[in-house]
């Protein structure tokens, strides 16, 4: 059975790598392979038996992801139905979550009332408030006709970034878009009778309960996400405490609060049951108590929205409960092995989240120091035991996620895990019921304990270990070498698994040599962000939009590919101009990234130039790293710039170059700036590659400019269906016409620059890391 489980999850996980979906009903007659198993109890037939179960079982998973990722994937909006006028009528299918401007929520489509048109089932919409200040009230599991404006499912696609594509796959949603504030929207029923409505209205009605009870409490946001699931709750700072303590497992509905629940359920029935002579003759206590720890865990799955994380640690219960009502031993790795088949059958696309290989590797590890021990070790050595195996066994997949390690966390956890799973979540639970309203306050000051040593952790110095990603090969030598660290007492030479270890830590990635550059112009949607590296310095140019809440793409997408490469600290950050599709995630960048200095054409005294070495950026600035030379070609000499200019032309322009090859960023500059350079800098105007002047606005990309530059390749840094239209049709025109190679943010994702005296290579990440569900946008074909 185990060995069937893991070839079956590795068939399931090698699916989910391809690039496109193959024809699943071909890998169906594999799965017969057992069947040709010969007989006789031969080392030879043995091993054959072995090898073809396990190759039937991969196949199997493999044929089985496909054939649910084909159905899921048939849904779809049409291309000509973006972005037109739709009415449907439908159900209020998630509590909805406030933006800036209104509210976001999912929404089931039960009809459409447009003729021709087609919606799929699930969609996700936004509401945004009228300009007469008018708000749309909408609530959970009520039924709407609302006027409608959808595109397909589209994300950013960076490497180390967040995959908006996959989770959109896996939670069934096909189309977003928002409600039309000028459309027919009415309120059709103030409820719609069916199980999953009803449980999200009473989710949203503890979510009231709770802010009305908590009013600005500072940590409410906390206590919702543990009652309820609701993790938008959290802010962005709370959540990078956790992060940086190693205790974010605890601070929503998590797997470890369902299973301490249920074992809290289980431990009280079997304890009452076993008294009763009665009961026990009719049922015995340890499969009632199983019952109702699994009742348990279901109803606090519920409340938390059934979220595909809480639904994994449901499936688990709920196989280790089948098989105790089994009445039959099993060995904790068949009950894991169970519990892993139970979760990818009810959701093939487990496999990519962080969650699903910390879950079930806690859990293995868990088994691993404790099953099979000759005696019973006090109960506090075994909780030593465990999060001593925790501390080193979740080492190489945390590096692996991550890329980054909380030093803290075992001092974190050992007082956390106790604190929260066993005070903050039960007072927080029985403040839901409206008489225990008292109890939240307590949960809040416990929670504020909680809290107060979490800081006092995270001021520690190198409290958190930050790193490049390590290589796949090395995290495969590092969790060998943690189990072998972790072995029984008395297994030879265990600290030798640390050897094994080392080669994560090790192994940096490769940086460009001398002379040569590694550029990485980042989709961030609407807006703009290039890494720069060479041998031994990194910058940055721009940092991206803002987006909804507090997420930006400093942290969303920033941060995390940076730490990848290996870069923990910017030698310079050059903030073009003041606007915030450029700036949006520099506050983020700044804080997990220190910079040497900044350059920038912002006003003196913006509030991200606090404690920054700050320099104008200004024509004449030039600098050489490792052979690579950097030229500001604008704006003018600060003296000498009219206060009148617009933002957009006051953007820096920087050139990279090494010996004839060019890379010429230029901001949001528009045709004024384009003629000022024509006069004053068209002997440095010639590239190899362009980073088109304001994502191709019509504003933008004059004739004259363009027959200067004379690029080969053209970037334009754009947003899917953006509401600006960029680019401008005749701009993208224009730049066909002089022959350049047009390349997409949009439509081919983050692009990777390297760039040698020979040449410039160009990779889209979109297509050299192309998955099956990706997006395949519409946009226009480079020549």
């Amino acid at each position: 059975m185990v060995s069937f489980s893991l070839f079956f999850a590795l068939g399931v996980w090698l699916l989910q790598q391809q690039a496109a979906l193959p024809a699943w009903g071909a890998f169906w007659p594999l799965a017969a392979l057992p069947l040709f198993i010969p007989g006789g109890g031969k080392m030879w037939t043995r091993m054959l038996r072995i090898t073809l179960l396990s190759l039937s079982a991969l196949c199997m998973g493999y044929a089985y992801a496909a054939w649910v990722a084909q159905h899921r994937l048939a849904e779809h909006l049409p291309d000509e139905w973006q972005g037109k006028d739709i009415l449907v009528s439908g159900i209020v299918a998630t509590m909805p979550h406030p933006h800036e401007r209104g509210l976001r929520f999912t929404f089931d489509v039960e009809q459409v009332l447009t003729a021709g048109a087609q919606v799929p089932q699930r969609i996700q919409l936004a509401t945004y408030d009228a300009d007469t200040g008018q708000t749309l009230e909408v609530h959970a599991g009520e039924r709407w006709q609302f006027t409608v404006r959808l595109k397909q499912i589209h994300g950013t696609a960076n490497p180390g970034g967040f995959d908006f594509e996959a989770w959109a796959l896996e939670r069934g949603l096909a189309a977003s878009g928002y409600v039309h504030t000028k459309g027919n929207n009415r309120k059709l029923a103030e409820a719609a009778y069916l199980p999953p409505y009803l449980i999200e209205r009473m989710r949203e009605s503890v979510r009231a309960h709770f802010q009305k009870t908590l009013g600005d409490a500072p940590y409410a946001g906390i206590l919702i996400a543990l009652a309820i699931g609701d993790q938008a709750s959290i802010t962005q700072t709370d959540w990078r405490l956790f992060t940086r303590t190693g205790v974010n497992h605890l601070m929503s509905i998590s797997g470890l609060h369902i299973t301490m629940l249920s074992g809290l359920f289980f431990a009280l029935t079997y304890r009452l049951w076993r008294r009763s002579a009665r009961l026990t003759l009719r049922f015995p206590a340890r499969k009632a108590a199983s019952i109702v720890g699994l009742a348990a865990a279901l109803c606090y799955t519920l409340l938390s929205g059934f979220e595909i994380p809480a639904q994994r640690t449901l499936y688990m219960l709920s196989a280790f409960a089948v098989m105790l009502l089994s009445s039959r031993n099993h060995a904790p790795s068949q009950m894991l092995a169970i519990a892993l088949l139970v979760v990818l059958f009810a959701d093939p696309w487990a496999v990519l989240a962080p969650g699903f290989w910390l879950s079930f590797g806690a859990v293995a590890l868990i088994f691993y120091v404790t099953a099979n021990r000759i005696g019973r070790p006090h109960w506090l050595k075994e909780y030593g035991k465990v999060q001593w195996a925790m501390t080193i066994g979740l080492i190489p997949p945390l590096l692996a996620l991550f890329q980054q390690l909380s030093l803290v966390s075992p001092l974190a956890n050992a007082f956390a895990i106790p604190l929260v799973s066993l005070v903050v979540v039960p007072l927080t639970l029985l403040g839901t019921l409206p008489p225990l309203e008292w109890m939240l306050y307590l949960a809040q000051q416990a929670m504020a304990l909680c809290m107060w040593l979490l800081h006092m952790l995270d001021g520690l110095p190198h409290a958190v270990w930050i790193q490049h990603a390590p290589p796949a090969w090395s995290i495969a030598t590092g969790m060998l070498g943690a189990l072998w660290i972790l072995a029984p007492r008395g297994t030879p030479l265990r600290m030798a698994g640390l050897v094994l270890m080392l080669p994560m830590f090790l192994l940096v990635p490769e940086v460009p040599p001398q002379n040569s550059a590694r550029i990485i112009v980042f989709d961030v949607g609407q807006g703009l962000a290039v890494a720069v590296q060479t041998h031994s310095h990194a910058l940055l140019f721009d940092a991206g939009p803002d987006f909804p809440g507090e997420a930006d793409s400093g942290n969303r997408i920033l941060v995390p590919a940076l730490h990848a490469l290996g870069i923990n600290r910017l030698d310079g950050l050059v903030l073009s101009h003041d606007d915030s599709d450029h700036i949006g995630g520099a506050a983020s960048v700044l804080q997990a990234l220190p910079a040497t200095w900044v350059a920038t054409s912002l006003r003196p005294g913006h509030l991200l130039l606090e404690g920054a070495s700050v320099q104008r950026c200004a024509e004449e600035m030039h600098w050489e790293w490792d052979g690579i030379r950097f030229d500001m070609l604008h704006p003018a000499q600060e003296t000498a710039v009219p206060q009148r200019l617009h933002d957009n032309d006051q953007s820096c322009v920087l050139r990279i170059s090494t010996d004839d090859q060019h890379v010429l960023l230029t901001g949001d500059i528009e045709r004024g700036s384009e003629a000022r350079l024509l006069q004053w800098h068209a002997d440095a105007l010639p590239a190899t590659v362009l980073v088109v002047p304001h994502h191709g606005s019509k504003s933008s990309s004059s004739e004259a400019f363009l027959s200067a530059v004379a690029p080969r390749h053209a970037i334009f840094t754009t947003g899917y269906i953006n509401r600006f239209h960029h680019p401008a049709p005749e701009v993208v025109q224009r730049y066909v016409a002089h022959g350049a190679q047009l390349w997409r943010s949009d439509r081919d994702g983050a692009l990777s620059l390297d760039m040698t005296v020979q040449g410039i290579a160009i990779t889209a990440y979109r297509q050299s890391h192309r998955r099956y569900w990706m997006h395949r946008n519409t946009a226009p074909p480079p020549p």
